[in-house]
């Protein structure tokens, strides 16, 4: 059985809903016969290579907030990610654009690393003082993931190279009505939208395992915490009943 994850490096929900897929995963019978496969999704395409800001100046901006109210958002996905063990900070941290990342989890994909960079990138970006949009930083993080230092620099260094998966990706998830991250599509039966708990993951994994033969994408608990396709982050939601889309 195969499960794809649509996210971005840039959204704190689809931080804390790997962690939460994981246990979820970890707790379903049949684990080691799931494929999951990371896609891309870019929640801030327009912006420029190489233009980043404080993420607290770019909340305050988006939501038409204060400075302080910002920080009160980061507080509230901090202690959600720090519930599942997950380290947070909510000072200091940088946001631009994904698209370098992305090429190189393509890279990662293709070399059998694509879960060890994502949980890299994913731990630099929201726990420790290293800003993934530096391309020395993420030449790094691709070699502490095990991939080669020399591939992933000439990667980063081609703009070209792996930029029809990552767009190939972004319209897939478009084709199946995906306007928000992290999405998570069990083997083309049973979609979640946001960071949802463990237990959902775990009805979704045993909902797709038993009906291996129904066709068309079943939405399972909608209302989870996701950041939209403008960038836009929820707080946290009660899960919501099965929907059929």
């Amino acid at each position: 059985m195969r499960v794809e994850i649509w996210s971005d490096i840039a959204c704190p929900w689809c931080y804390v809903g790997k962690a939460r897929f994981e246990k979820g995963l970890a707790a379903f019978d049949h684990r080691d016969e799931v494929e999951v496969v990371h896609r891309s999704f870019e929640l801030d395409p327009g912006r420029a290579k190489g233009d980043t800001e404080l993420v607290i100046d770019m909340l305050a901006q988006k939501y038409g907030r204060t400075p302080e109210e910002a920080r009160g958002m980061e507080a509230n996905v901090a202690a959600n990610a720090q519930a599942e063990g997950l380290g947070y900070r909510t000072e200091g941290r940088d946001h631009g654009n994904t698209f370098d990342i992305h090429r190189l989890l393509h890279l990662a994909k293709a070399r059998g690393r694509q879960d060890q960079l994502l949980t890299r990138v994913y731990r630099a970006n929201f726990a420790e003082e290293r800003s993934v949009f530096d391309e020395a930083v993420l030449a790094d993080l691709a070699v502490e993931a095990g991939l080669d230092a020399d591939e992933a620099r000439a990667v980063l260094a081609d703009p070209a190279a792996y930029a029809d998966d990552v767009r190939a990706d972004e319209r897939e998830a478009a084709e199946l009505g995906a306007n928000a991250v992290p999405f998570f599509v069990f083997d083309r039966r049973y979609g979640i939208s946001g960071g949802q708990p463990a237990e959902v993951f775990v009805q979704a994994l045993e909902q797709s395992w038993k009906d291996r033969q129904v066709t068309g994408l079943t939405q399972v608990g909608a209302d989870g915490a996701a950041c939209d396709a403008d960038g836009a982050c929820e707080v946290p939601r009660e899960a919501a009943s099965d929907q059929r889309v």
